[in-house]
């Protein structure tokens, strides 16, 4: 809405008085307007929210005697054909902004921005957004999983707790059953100016009301006034396929509830996930350490490795593989965003055994007699020896 906009209302009207009404009869109109339409008499009527709305902007003007002085002369300058044939207490022009024709010219933001608890418009703006709707706070919650729950993903119920109005007095801070009265504080407007200790005054929220504008001669014995309570609530949580450790997940309007009408804000789960008995994981893929005897490692084998989801595969180990070799899988990882998996990545551990029978012992000790002669350490020694 435009500073012009401003001055074209009909703040007498709202308030159901004469132009010139004196204080105390625009007091008490307002009062009573005030008292039918407040959000918490009329929790569910959304046309007298909209109006008590109306009845607050009003009265903020015309309550005041130095708004109101400014405020009827800004309204007969606009009954007077615009502010261009000048500007009633002696300024020449229009409120352009700028010059016109040499003749100096004033901005009209700067008169309305006083009248409205500002400097200028953006004075306008914010009295204007003390009215609208708040969001919900975020929230955050822990959830632990299993390891193959974070690849494929899962759903799980989560407890909540949050800052909700109190259940026994729906939010007012009044003890059910008592009717509120305008707080004398702040004489209805929720607000008051204080004192920066310099040529300023700043507006802040009124301490005995809270700024709820009504204040109740007995608060309610469950929240002692505060009109605040703890809500506790089950959701579930839909936890994404691929998420990993320490993952935070956003889950949109999951928060705690919003002021006025406002939106919900989000929650925030930090996913903790616990740890396999065989598979590890490294980015995208997938980790499995799988024991291979000598003689497989030696002259090669095919053998069986289980995947964590699907059905096992056969994995050809050749022969002559070191301790340690891994092996791809393909597509046997973790899935990606694009719908893709990374893969399962096989290490070859060569077993060996702490005891052997005889029959093994004996082929073990043909083996020793085989290879006699060959020494694996043979160069180490002959480096060595260069060496010194």
């Amino acid at each position: 809405m435009s500073n012009a906009d401003w001055a074209t209302k009909d703040f007498y009207k709202v308030l159901g008085v004469a132009k010139d009404a004196d204080t105390k009869d625009i007091k008490k109109a307002y009062r009573k307007l005030a008292r039918e339409n407040h959000p918490d008499s009329n929790p569910d009527d959304a046309k007298r929210h909209d109006r008590f709305k109306q009845v607050a902007e009003a009265y903020d003007v015309v309550g005041d005697a130095k708004k109101r002085k400014e405020y009827d002369e800004i309204r007969a300058a606009y009954a007077g054909g615009g502010f261009g044939g000048g500007f009633p207490g002696g300024f020449p022009g229009g409120f352009g902004g700028g010059t016109a024709g040499g003749t100096q010219t004033f901005d009209l933001s700067d008169i309305l921005g006083g009248m409205f608890g500002g400097g200028g418009a953006g004075g306008a703006r914010r009295t204007r957004a003390q009215q609208q709707p708040r969001r919900g706070a975020d929230l955050e919650a822990e959830a632990t999983i299993g390891f193959e729950e974070a690849i494929e993903g899962t759903t799980l119920p989560l407890r909540l707790s949050s800052d909700a109005p109190c259940s026994n007095c729906q939010g007012t801070g009044g003890k059910p059953g008592t009717r509120p009265h305008i707080c004398p504080t702040c004489e209805g407007s929720g607000m008051v100016a204080t004192s920066t200790g310099g040529a300023f005054l700043m507006n802040e929220t009124c301490p005995e009301c809270h700024g709820r504008q009504l204040v109740y001669d007995e608060p309610c014995p469950v929240c002692h006034g505060s009109g605040h309570g703890v809500s506790s609530r089950t959701i579930q949580a839909r936890i994404p396929a691929g998420v990993k450790d320490g993952q935070k997940i956003r889950l949109t309007g999951k928060g705690a509830a919003g002021e006025q009408g406002g939106s919900p804000g989000d929650l925030f789960v930090v996913v903790k996930v616990r740890p396999h008995p065989l598979f590890r994981r490294k980015g995208d893929n997938l980790l499995l350490d799988v024991p291979v005897r000598f003689d497989e490692a030696a002259l090669g084998a095919e053998i069986t490795v289980p995947t964590l989801t699907g059905a096992p595969v056969k994995v050809r180990i050749p022969a002559g593989t070191p301790h340690g070799r891994s092996f791809r899988v393909r597509g046997r990882g973790a899935p990606r965003r694009d719908g893709t998996r990374g893969d399962l990545l096989v290490t070859a551990v060569v077993d060996v055994p702490a005891t052997l029978s005889d029959a093994q012992r004996q082929a073990v000790e043909a083996y020793r007699g085989a290879s006699d002669g060959d020494d694996p350490r043979a160069a180490l020694v002959a480096d060595e020896k260069v060496r010194s």
